[in-house]
């Protein structure tokens, strides 16, 4: 059993964690701090008006701004964390073993391909460390999410961004031409964020296999639970095939734990041991979550239900788009992206004047307004708000 356990270098990631960057290579140690204190991007560009105001936020009628799961987590889930706190004093190296035994087999992988994390961000996080080599590029879509190639941008490797289709879908064509002899990694993040739209499943997987023969294809599936049918859209089986493929999952979407943080990476055994460099990995997750992951994963009747609860509301809302005049970008997700009449900034304020609060992002030169999907009271309140100043 401790060989087992040290394949997670328990101690040397409590090590890092005490010992900040002392244990990276030294190309992390050149970077400056700041990259890593500022690496998470706020919902409220305004701090200021935040911290003066924040007795406000408490009583949003609506918080549709994080693609956050409004349902969840499970009841299943929720009494695992109340059983597991008598034993959270202790390390959960036997729990997080298991859990990960238990998603790998499902997956019909082994334990050397899974690394696990308080969430998918420092997995991507880790990623963009390891892939941004001096010299390097990385080849993604504009817009994506962009916590992956961010970061490689702030470790100076250089970002390669590729259009999206007049469909606001991923264009693989355009993507493959743009790799060239100093690309370490093609990011696609699928269904993408923030338009909420999927690439076919079957032009994908031969993407996969084709380029990762030349090239890392990091996938992340934040959202693929949204799908009718995640397994035929997931690309695991091509890690499965052997291929240069990454694979990455969280549970902070469709399973509700954007707050309990719980997500893992699919890889070959020689990807996993090199991320595992770069992040605390498990070390980062606690005994609760564990527990709470290990009751509500692939919980069906559960998953269903909150699926179910957001389709009746992002119809709800096309519906209301509808009525106003407003055209929208069909989604595959818990979010719906549609262009504004107004400057993106002006909007989310006068949105949030009203108790609503939601996100703008500027691209294909428009204003565009990306709003998360929430419980049905939320979206009639988001209803209310919206005609106001539509």
């Amino acid at each position: 059993m401790k060989s087992t356990i040290n394949r997670r270098e328990w101690l040397r990631n409590t090590a890092l964690i005490t010992g900040g960057l002392t244990f990276l290579p030294a190309m992390i140690n050149k970077v400056s701090a700041n990259h890593f204190r500022h690496n998470y991007q706020p919902f409220f560009d305004d701090k200021d008006y935040v911290f003066e105001n924040e007795d406000a936020f408490p009583k949003l009628k609506a918080r549709l701004f994080a693609n956050e799961n409004p349902f969840g987590p499970s009841d299943a889930a929720k009494k695992a964390i109340t059983g597991a706190m008598n034993e959270s004093f202790r390390y959960p190296f036997i729990e997080l073993m298991a859990l990960e035994k238990r998603i790998v087999e499902f997956e019909g992988l082994n334990q050397k391909q899974i690394l696990t994390g308080a969430g998918s961000s420092p997995l991507l996080r880790a990623a963009s460390v390891y892939y941004s080599k001096p010299g390097s590029n990385i080849v993604t879509a504009d817009p994506t999410y962009d916590d992956l190639p961010s970061h490689c941008e702030g470790f100076h490797a250089q970002l390669i961004k590729v259009p999206l289709t007049a469909a606001y879908e991923y264009d693989l064509d355009a993507m493959e031409k743009a790799i060239n002899a100093n690309t370490s990694l093609v990011y696609i993040c699928n269904p993408n964020n923030p338009t909420g739209t999927i690439v076919d499943s079957s032009k994908l997987r031969a993407f996969c296999d084709r380029v990762s023969k030349k090239v890392p294809v990091f996938v992340d599936e934040a959202y693929i639970d949204y799908l009718p049918d995640p397994a035929a859209s997931s690309m695991v089986d091509c890690v499965k095939r052997g291929n240069n493929v990454i694979v990455a999952r969280t549970f902070s979407k469709l399973y509700g734990f954007a707050g309990l943080r719980f997500g893992y990476v699919l890889a070959q055994p020689d990807v996993i041991t090199q991320l595992d460099m770069y992040t605390p990995a498990g070390q980062s997750i606690s005994a609760l979550s564990i527990a709470a992951a290990n009751a509500a994963f692939k919980e069906q009747p559960y998953l269903q239900d909150a699926l179910s609860k957001t389709i009746t509301s992002k119809e709800y809302l096309y519906k209301v788009l509808k009525e106003e005049g407003y055209e929208y970008i069909p989604s595959h997700t818990n979010f719906v992206m549609f262009p504004i009449k107004m400057e993106g900034q002006k909007f989310t304020d006068e949105m949030m004047k009203r108790g609503v609060g939601v996100r703008f992002w500027k691209f294909n030169n428009k204003e565009w307004c990306r709003i998360s999907i929430g419980r049905m009271e939320e979206m009639q309140a988001f209803a209310e708000a919206f005609r106001e100043i539509s």
